[in-house]
């Protein structure tokens, strides 16, 4: 009889057993340091690089297992994500080195890497590998003071970065032009003259970014990481490890920031040291303006009260605290000033550029470390706190009461990302088995084993961190304690000493057996969504990533089309030809032939590839303008009940027939935008209840849908995107369709979608330590019960804000935790449960809630309230709301921790300093802004409901480079040129720049571009022959090659294919890019100057 086996510990065959490619194995790690780079041409998300069938893999690049006699299941060696981040965006392979020769292809632009688009893509990219990591704040806690000329008249604008416009651009930067741009649909080879810029060309070493992942020489591992942000500078270098940000030296003097690395103009923060000298725009001189005596635009928050006099000299800031004089007359309308004044602008807050990545340990000794910023570059050391990409909290320290957190007027929340991508150099999470008893659970509260759980009496029992209960060690489980007071063994079990561990799910944990993975196609075949070539750019999107769909017999597919009718095709391999099934019934759906209609992918291949090459022709002369999306959802919903699975739409015109059709309200909207703003927000609401039923429907039965919307009119994305939201999908917006421009990101949106880590029939749930509980859930998913979270679909894009409140005091030096439980299934049907733990201190001090604030979660939160009010409240009401949200949190910090009396200086806490700045790109935002269509303003406050911390500064925040200029790097320099303030002074008349958040681009054109630069980056001689729909090409000059490796890089980062418009000086389209201009005074809002102003006397008021 075989030995027994104890729980956690290697289990026999494990190796044998495993007969599909582990579901987590991650590409990433490979033995040779180079390869991620070398095989970036090879881009498989889903599975091994070798067959399916596969056996153990080798430890990350050929490094023994972090825990060698841990519990680790010999056949789970890791469990990083299911698949793979793609180095490049998906779809994105690298250019050959030498232009092939021969002629273009006809039938599609120029645009695209060899053998992507036509036929089957290439292979696939390693996986996760790379998504450089996001620009970050400074946030170190020196502060600085600010002289009062610093500000000049509130006419004068400053500079720093600006948030997108709003518009007709469906993308965060919308136009009412339809200027449509990017790299266009796939092509097979590329010209011999002008080059294709797909994919970013990476050669055989490090991928580069910006911010990058550290080289060779510091880090082992090829560098590739987590999503960029747009910031656009960083605070200081600091050295490879973590220091606190609780305490540190003011700054009392003038100091600039130090000029940006060349290697990365988006390094990482600094945590407790006043910046160097040096500016890294050079000394800027800022000559004061008259003020003018017309009326200043609504600043949100402001009342009509007379503020106080200001007075007072300059004086020292305390250590966390930045200070800033505001003159007597400053902001007055009618107020003139003479003379002239310099302004350093580097007094002014603001992000500032770091130079290389930091290595974060998250608890050092026997305490919390605060983590970095969100959006800055940094390599985490699990040492029991989870890393703060899964979850991180608001605050770094916890309120011990109520009272405490509402004097403080921050938020307490913490922002959940369970799947997010670790940086490739960050050891794997470990992946532990405990046989059929399944991980060890406290037996009150069911929170599962911890580093933070106490074992007592010699380890035969131990006292739950989170209720307090004191629970019998398993018998199998028990180990003796050391001197210390930690089990011996504490070291070798990832779940006693990591922060984020995976359990495998034990038969308990499953109501029926794991669902295979389904993936469900709906095309729209409307006349208009055939006349624009948005079924021809969907077909062909599907039928290149098949190749990417997980192998095997668990893969199952099924395809339907719909116009006034819905179409479902029979894929059966014993037909000669697909068969078409029609069901003319649209108020009462059924799916003929549910066995037939959804087959395995392995069985109907051929057929499927013949379908889709054949649709838009079969629907090229159809006159049907109807589109009953409500009815043609339902019916594959019907076909995919019994399973589960994935449904990805595609829909091109507003739903008119059948189940959930709505009617225009877009002319209604812009009456009523014009007469009576308070009305208009009900037009973000859904139009009845009709979809949101269906859609708890769907994510009961475990179907997540996703809808691509490539449309030129009106659809009512408030109504659709209800789907969608409620079962964890999201929503893609093409807007105005181009079937120029769009198809390439079409699919590269598609492709990501499918292949990156996800996992499926997902339940979610918080816990918290006693004295805290979660008081309330937000993001995109079903919530049926109080304390779970139902998730039909779960990404690693995906995040989720868990609001928290106080239900009891908490004990001033103890620690309160927080554990998310996700338990899902993977792509290869194992189910799984993913434990992220989180253990910060309890504070009775209000100094010490401001000294580790967290700015970018706090800017998150304010970020997702403002996209959850939009829809339910006017948007003067949600702008005023945000600001007054801002100004009491300084405000608190003013009357309560800081000393300096001067009423004539605006004190900000050093973590929060930039909080304004934000606060100001936000109410100047298109999802808070006026103007603008209905169905933009829908969008945007969807994409935000499940935005991810490193990514919502730039939403509002984007970053501009010039690239008229932009010169080639050697060795480990960054591709990426210096960033420049977002404000117009910096824009010259003779300047191409760029402007990109993440998701869309603008392309802006001085009046005076040198003929020869536009010839040799765009192909036209004239700013006057500006194309209003865009392909990018590279021509054979260096400045072509250096601008198309920028955007690569950029894409990289993003792992989001650019949309481009193009925009010049004196046109419309100028004025988009003149509207991203967040410092300069708008119709959108105050200057930078000015609303630092406005912060302040609101202060003073409220103080009086």
């Amino acid at each position: 009889m075989a030995a027994p086996v104890p729980p956690g510990a290697p289990r026999p065959g494990a190796n044998a057993r495993q007969q599909s490619p582990h579901p987590n194995f991650n590409p990433n790690f490979q033995t040779n340091p180079n390869s991620l780079a070398d095989n970036m041409q090879n881009m498989n998300l889903n599975r091994p690089h070798s067959m399916p069938n596969s056996g153990p893999r080798p430890s990350p690049f050929g490094q023994p297992p972090p825990f060698p006699q841990s519990s680790v299941t010999a056949g789970f060696p890791v469990a990083s994500p299911p698949m793979s981040r793609p180095g490049p965006p998906p779809g994105m392979v690298g250019r050959p080195a030498v232009i092939p020769a021969g002629p273009p292809q006809t039938t599609l632009p120029a645009n695209v890497p060899p053998g992507r688009p036509v036929g089957l893509p290439v292979s696939h990219p390693p996986p996760f590998g790379s998504r450089p990591p996001p620009a970050s704040l400074s946030s170190s806690t020196g502060g600085a003071v600010l002289p009062s000329s610093a500000f000049p008249s509130s006419g004068v604008s400053s500079a720093s970065a600006a948030p997108p416009p709003s518009g007709a651009r469906p993308s965060s930067f919308v136009s009412s032009s339809p200027l449509t741009g990017g790299p266009a649909g796939p092509m097979s080879r590329a010209p011999a003259g002008p080059s294709s810029n797909g994919p970013p060309a990476v050669g055989a070493g490090a991928l580069p970014g910006a911010p990058r992942f550290p080289p060779a020489a510091i880090v082992s591992q090829p560098p590739v990481g987590p999503p960029p942000s747009m910031m656009s500078a960083r605070a200081p270098a600091q050295a490879p490890t973590m220091r606190s940000v609780l305490g540190s030296s003011a700054v009392s003097s003038p100091q600039t920031p130090p000029l940006p690395s060349a290697s990365s103009p988006f390094p990482a923060m600094t945590q407790a040291r006043p910046p160097p000298l040096g500016s890294p725009y050079g000394p800027q001189t800022w000559s004061m303006q008259p003020q003018q005596g017309t009326q200043p635009p609504h600043i949100p928050g402001s009342t009509h009260a007379q503020p106080p006099r200001m007075f007072g000299m300059p004086q020292q800031a305390l250590p966390n605290q930045a200070m800033t004089n505001i003159p007597p007359a400053m902001g007055q309308p009618g107020a003139p000033m003479s003379g002239s004044s310099k302004i350093d602008p580097n007094q002014i807050p603001r992000p500032i550029p770091n130079a290389t990545p930091i290595v974060y340990e998250t608890r050092h000794g026997n305490s919390a470390n605060p983590p970095p910023p969100a959006t800055s570059d940094y390599i985490v050391r699990d040492t029991g706190n989870c890393s703060p990409r899964y979850m991180r909290c608001t605050i770094n320290q916890i309120p011990c009461t109520a009272d405490l957190l509402t004097t403080s007027a921050m938020q307490l929340a913490l922002l959940v990302q369970p799947m997010a991508l670790p940086h490739p150099s960050e050891d794997p999470i470990q992946v532990v088995d405990f046989g059929e008893s399944g991980p060890v659970r406290c037996s009150r509260c069911k929170g599962y084993i911890n580093p933070f759980m106490k074992f007592i009496d010699q380890g035969r029992k131990f006292i739950c961190n989170l209720c307090g209960f004191t629970d019998d060690t398993p018998r199998d489980y028990h180990c003796n304690l050391g001197p210390d007071g930690r089990r011996r063994d504490a070291d070798e079990r990832p779940e006693l000493c990591r922060g984020t561990v995976e359990f495998v799910a034990s038969k308990e944990y499953m109501v029926r057996d794991p669902m295979p993975a389904v993936y469900f196609f709906l095309i729209d075949v409307s006349m208009n969504a055939v006349q624009t070539g948005a079924t021809a750019a969907a077909c062909s999107a599907i039928n290149q990533v098949i190749s990417d769909l997980p192998e095997g017999t668990r893969t199952l597919v099924g395809i339907a089309t719909f116009d006034s009718t819905i179409h479902f095709y029979n894929l059966k391999r014993a037909l000669q030809q697909p068969l078409m099934l029609i069901v003319p019934d649209i108020q009462d759906v059924y799916t003929p032939l549910e066995t037939d209609v959804i087959v395995q992918l392995s069985e109907c291949r051929q057929h499927l590839e013949l379908l889709l090459e054949n649709i838009p022709t079969m629907f090229q002369t159809s006159t049907t303008a109807e589109s009953c999306f409500g009815a043609a959802i339902k019916a594959a919903f019907l076909a995919m009940k019994s399973t589960g699975g994935k449904l990805l739409v595609f829909q091109s015109v507003l739903p008119s027939v059948g189940i959930g059709a709505l009617s225009s309200r877009e002319a209604e909207g812009r009456t009523n935008i014009s007469a009576s703003e308070k009305e208009a927000h009900k037009l973000l609401q859904p139009a009845d209840k009709i979809l949101k039923t269906m859609a708890i429907e769907f994510a009961e039965y475990q179907v997540c849908v996703d809808v691509f919307v490539t449309t030129q009119t009106y659809v009512d994305i408030a109504s659709i995107s209800v789907i969608p939201r409620t079962t964890g999908g999201q929503v893609y917006y093409y807007y105005p369709f181009s079937a120029v421009s769009d198809p390439a990101k079409l699919y590269n949106d598609l492709r990501w979608n499918i292949t990156r880590p996800q996992g499926f029939e997902a339940v979610m749930r918080v816990r918290c330590s006693q004295g805290i509980q979660v008081q309330d859930y937000s993001g995109n998913f079903c919530k049926r019960i109080p304390t779970d979270v139902d998730l039909a679909g779960i990404d690693c894009d995906k995040c989720i804000l868990v609001t928290l409140k106080h239900d009891d005091k908490l004990q001033d030096g103890s620690e309160c935790g927080f554990q998310c439980a996700l338990l899902y299934t993977t792509v290869y049907g194992q189910r799984r449960i993913r434990v992220t733990n989180l253990s910060l201190p309890c504070t009775n001090m209000l100094s010490n809630l401001f000294r580790s604030a967290d700015l970018d979660t706090q800017f998150t939160c304010f970020l997702k309230q403002a996209a959850i009010e939009i829809p339910t409240c006017p948007l003067l009401q949600v702008r005023d709301h945000v600001t007054n949200l801002c100004i009491n949190i300084l405000l608190s910090y003013r009357k309560f921790c800081a000393t300096v009396s001067s009423t004539g200086q605006l004190i900000l806490p050093e973590a929060l300093k930039l909080l304004p700045l934000y606060t100001l790109a936000l109410i100047k935002s298109r999802g808070l802004r006026n103007d603008g269509r209905i169905d933009d303003r829908s969008f945007w406050f969807n994409y935000v409901s499940s935005l991810s911390t490193p990514l919502a500064i730039p939403l509002v925040y984007p970053r501009m480079f010039a690239i008229h200029n932009v010169d080639s790097k050697d060795g480990d320099e960054s591709v990426l040129p210096p960033t420049i303030p977002l404000s117009s002074e910096h824009v010259c008349d003779d300047g191409i720049y760029l402007l990109e958040n993440g998701e869309d681009a603008l392309i802006y054109f001085g009046s005076s571009v040198d003929s020869s630069i536009l010839q040799q980056l765009f192909g036209f001689t004239s700013v006057d022959e500006v194309p209003t729909q865009f392909v990018m090409q590279q021509f054979s000059n260096p400045l072509s090659k250096n601008f198309n490796d920028v955007v690569n890089v950029i894409r990289q980062q993003r792992c989001s294919y650019l949309r481009f418009t193009l925009c010049k000086k004196g046109d419309p389209s100028g004025m988009l890019f003149v509207s991203c201009m967040v410092e300069d005074k708008n119709a959108n809002g105050p200057s930078y100057v000015e609303f630092l102003v406005h912060i302040h006397r609101q202060i003073q008021m409220k103080m009086s």
